[in-house]
């Protein structure tokens, strides 16, 4: 029997893993530029955190979770990043040790949803969880962070758009505004929705039906609703941005579908992508900590779809960096003998922390440089009876055509002339 992927997943060869991990190192170059640490949560967690945190009206509990039963407990693939690095905050006891830590994380997400262009059923994912403070600088600082991370990787024209939950009573009015405008006009909702409607009437801000949708733009903003206090959080966050020159539109539409959001919420757009232009969401959580059973401490996040971003940046025709080599040096073999030789050549360079190869495959001289071309070796090193005699070989850089003779005992000098920092060529 042929086994294939599980439908909604799929495999990355290596030419997309390069593409991942350039995203990846530009995230963590910039996120550590701003004192955030990776941290890594396990890949599944107990159910009951994900209905807690997420809420049991939302989609992801209701249909999306990938849930396992095991001796009478349920266990849930993480569908999203937050609450396992909120438990594992809490586990640690890091509150007591210094409330404000700011992490982020890389990693796969599970959801069990109807697989579509840049959406899978495993999907990889880039955020930050800043928790312990309820500065609206941190929330000014998410954002901008979220922005410049798709300019870092080459998609300019992205657009910010904030909105605010509010918090408190000013929630509780704006729950009441919304059940009498949604209440007027159940009878042309979604059956979803017309059920979300007594548990959770925020929910239907974020359904993707297109009547709802409509229905939803006419729906009143929160931005009316807002406390005096919640609205200088919120004008605060916009002073942040414009402090670093970050341009960000108000969009009343912009709501979160996750029920832990509070006070702040934004998205980042690259418009020219159309009807799938979001990229990133996030906002600010302040009673995630409390109700998973911490201190009453703020915090704040996002999180950035790494396949949306990737085809984001093909869509926009914009070209990725040329693929690094395999390997930085390929062994040739010129005659049997000399096989074992080279095998011991290759590894006295991989020592010196410098990649190289050889033939596996008994394949001739001239296939041998093929494989070399192939794997976008650097520099060659053809090993023959007469080098090996002589103890010297010519380290050849195919991108110049340079010749240097080289010492074939000594693997660090070789690594040095490949990395550049040795003499120069004889």
């Amino acid at each position: 029997m042929r086994c294939r992927a599980p439908r909604g997943t799929r495999d990355l060869l290596p030419a997309e893993v390069l593409e991942h991990e350039r995203l990846e190192r530009a995230a963590r170059d910039l996120l550590r530029t701003a004192g955030y640490r990776e941290i890594r949560a396990p890949l599944f967690e107990e159910t009951a955190l994900f209905v807690r945190s997420i809420g049991e009206s939302t989609d992801v509990v209701e249909k999306e979770m990938f849930t396992v039963e095991r001796e009478g407990a349920s266990y849930t693939f993480r569908p999203e990043g937050t609450a396992g690095v909120v438990r594992a905050y809490l586990e640690a006891n890091l509150p007591k040790e210094r409330p404000l830590q700011k992490f982020f994380y890389v990693g796969p997400m599970f959801r069990y949803e109807k697989p579509q262009k840049g959406r899978e059923r495993q999907f990889d994912q880039i955020g930050i969880e800043a928790l312990g403070s309820l500065d609206p600088l941190l929330d000014a600082e998410a954002i901008h962070l979220a922005a410049s991370f798709f300019e870092r990787v080459g998609l300019p024209g992205v657009e910010v758009r904030i909105n605010s939950m509010g918090d408190g009573a000013d929630r509780d009015a704006y729950r009441g505004r919304l059940r009498e405008y949604f209440g007027a006009r159940l009878g042309d909702l979604c059956e979803t929705c017309r059920a979300r409607f007594e548990r959770n009437v925020f929910r239907l801000l974020d359904c993707k039906n297109e009547r709802c949708r409509s229905i939803a733009a006419g729906a009143p903003s929160t931005l009316d609703s807002l406390s005096t206090e919640n609205r200088r959080h919120f004008e605060a966050v916009r002073r942040g941005l414009e402090a670093v020159g970050r341009k960000a539109a108000v969009d009343p539409q912009v709501v979160r579908g996750l029920d832990y959001y509070t006070r702040t919420v934004f998205e980042v757009h690259l418009p020219s992508l159309g009807a799938r232009s979001a990229l990133c969401g996030g906002g600010r959580y302040d009673h995630l900590i409390e109700e998973l059973g911490g201190p009453p401490l703020g915090a704040v996040g996002f999180a950035i779809g790494v396949t949306p971003t990737l085809l984001a940046i093909r869509e926009q025709g914009l070209a990725p960096p040329p693929a690094p080599g395999e390997v930085d040096l390929f062994v040739a073999i010129a005659g049997e003998e000399t096989r074992e030789a080279a095998f011991a050549l290759a590894d006295r360079v991989r020592r010196s922390g410098v990649s190289a190869d050889l033939d596996h495959e008994e394949k001739s001289l001239k296939g041998q440089l093929r494989l070399a071309n192939r794997l976008g070796a650097r520099f060659l090193l053809v090993l023959g009876p007469e080098e090996i005699g002589r103890g010297r070989g010519r380290l050849k850089d195919l991108s110049k055509g340079e010749e240097t003779e080289v010492d074939l005992g000594d693997g660090a000098g070789i690594a040095s002339r490949i990395r550049g920092t040795g003499p120069p060529p004889s």
